[in-house]
């Protein structure tokens, strides 16, 4: 047992996108659930950059941007559940799958308009 518990040595520092994955879950289920369109896209926005914040930032991603392609990808596919007779909630599945439009179109413009920043 440590006697002095709290961030090792190892880590310089603590990541906050944890904190915006677990805000933007309970708000994307909220806007959902009562159909509050502009509150759904949102958070899930938000959910798509935290998971991919996570990703770049421990390795599992190269850039920030196709960790965001890579969370549009399923989100896209959620909606088409939602919309098609699965679900059968087409108005929520289309705010989901226009939430996972705008982080693929982030995701695009990043990766091949936003120059890539400068190595110092």
């Amino acid at each position: 047992m440590d006697e002095a518990p709290g961030v090792s040595a190892a880590y310089r520092r603590v990541s906050v996108w944890p904190v915006f994955v677990a805000v933007s879950i309970p708000l994307a289920e909220v806007g959902i659930l009562f159909g509050l369109l502009p509150v759904t896209v949102g958070a899930l926005m938000l959910f798509g950059l935290s998971v991919a914040g996570l990703a770049t930032e421990t390795g599992f991603a190269r850039t920030l941007w196709r960790g965001l392609a890579g969370v549009a990808v399923p989100l896209g596919a959620l909606g088409w559940l939602f919309t098609s007779g699965l679900i059968g909630l087409p108005i929520r599945g289309l705010t989901i799958a226009a939430a996972a439009g705008l982080l693929l179109v982030a995701a695009l413009l990043g990766e091949y308009v936003i120059p890539p920043p400068a190595q110092v």
